[in-house]
């Protein structure tokens, strides 16, 4: 039953890593209101990126 959840997580965690990546431009615009957004897109690719690895490294290994 524990290895389910840790699965059911980390496929959540490559999920909300993807959706990150793939709508950062549109995130940025929403949540965020400085006048940069190019940086901000590039920050938040990146950090859906590394949760999307963590998520996929999870499930790899079956932590």
């Amino acid at each position: 039953m524990f290895q389910v959840i840790i699965k059911l997580i980390a496929i959540l965690m490559v999920l909300i890593g993807v959706i990150m990546i793939y709508d950062a431009r549109i995130l940025t615009k929403k949540f965020f209101g400085f006048g940069d957004q190019n940086e901000a897109t590039s920050g938040l690719k990146i950090l859906g990126f590394i949760i999307a690895i963590i998520g996929a490294l999870i499930m790899y290994f079956n932590i």
